[in-house]
């Protein structure tokens, strides 16, 4: 919450625009500050500061709800608690698709469909609440440029036909989804800590960051003690100020990760890890339940990381020829297998739920 900016804190223009010239834009540059720091960037004597202080920290405080009023709030509007994945088995056990309020991370080896599953993600984003979307516009910051228009296009007009029956409402889809190719850990942070008032500018409705850990992956080397504390803090503050977002205009949040995959057969499909990382269990669901199936799945990014996100979702490599998600981890689903391909019109799912088999 400390993230929030001064503007929507209720301070006047005047203030904010003399507050920024000092680059204090946010109520934590605000609050950072001394009483005598605050004087004298703000021109107001020690009373009125004061009060500017008491102003800004019941903005950026975390409101008192109870369990009632959070449940009432869903059942009000229910279509706008989840972004449907029109992957309708995968819906039904997550209550609804990808939750709004949160972070999600989508990870598995590379070639699996990650940004397949991003990019189709930014599709439904678009659409009408009627179909499943939320009628907004899309944040989709990309690290590795492996976002593609064309399969953008693909995509929309494969699963939706009837829909994207024209080239105008391609071009207005098209034109919802903006893009940032960000290739630093510095820039993405700097992205992220500055997209509040453009979520509200342009009706932003879906934040995608694709992928945290290659910018991660490039810039700090886990072998170095000094680089491992930088590489946590970056985690820390770009997980906080996301959940932030998130939390605050109700949006979802979708990042992809890597991870090593081992399988029973001894096939193991290595991606490119970013530090020592967290054996996960895939017996390890939201219920506990489920059978082992295969050796472990291994997070690219630790246990900072790993806490810090609600809803995981594996897509990884069943065999050789087979594609598999995993509902890893969830606050409402049950440890769940699907099988997949990737299709034009994106992720399609062959089946129901399967079963762990030992």
């Amino acid at each position: 919450m400390a993230a929030k900016k001064l503007r929507r804190a209720m301070l006047s223009q005047e203030l904010c625009e003399r507050l920024s010239r000092h680059q204090i834009t946010t109520c934590q540059d605000f609050l950072r500050l001394s009483f005598l720091e605050l004087m004298k960037v703000t021109g107001q004597s020690y009373y009125d500061v004061r009060k500017l202080l008491c102003k800004v920290s019941r903005a950026c405080a975390p409101k008192m709800q109870t369990a009632y009023e959070m449940k009432l709030r869903k059942s009000v509007n229910p279509s706008s608690a989840f972004l449907s994945t029109t992957l309708h088995s995968l819906d039904e056990v997550l209550h609804g698709g990808v939750p709004c309020g949160s972070l999600t991370e989508i990870t598995g080896p590379p070639g699996c469909g990650k940004t397949q599953f991003c990019i189709m993600a930014s599709v439904l984003a678009t659409l009408p609440v009627s179909m499943g979307g939320l009628d907004g516009a899309v944040i989709y910051i990309d690290t590795e440029s492996a976002f593609s228009a064309e399969r953008l296009i693909e995509i929309a007009g494969n699963r939706f036909p009837t829909y994207f029956d024209s080239e105008e409402k391609l071009f207005c889809m098209t034109c919802s989804i903006h893009l940032y190719r960000e290739l630093t850990c510095g820039s993405v942070l700097k992205r992220i800590t500055s997209l509040e008032e453009e979520i509200i500018s342009k009706k932003v409705k879906l934040i995608i960051v694709d992928s945290i850990a290659s910018v991660v992956r490039k810039e700090f080397d886990t072998k170095l003690q000094g680089n491992l504390i930088e590489r946590s803090n970056f985690l820390a503050r770009g997980a906080s100020v996301l959940k932030y977002l998130a939390e605050e205009f109700s949006i979802p949040v979708i990042l992809t990760n890597q991870i090593t995959t081992s399988l029973s057969n001894g096939l193991a499909i290595q991606a490119d890890l970013v530090s020592p990382a967290d054996d996960l269990s895939l017996s390890e669901g939201a219920s506990g339940s489920g059978k082992r199936k295969s050796g472990c799945v291994t997070a690219a990014l630790g246990n900072t990381w790993s806490h810090s996100v609600n809803t995981r979702l594996i897509l990884q490599y069943h065999d050789l020829l087979t594609r598999q998600l995993l509902v890893a981890k969830s606050p409402v689903a049950p440890f769940s297998a699907f099988f997949y391909t990737i299709e034009k019109s994106g992720l399609v799912l062959q089946g129901q739920c399967q079963g762990l088999t030992p």
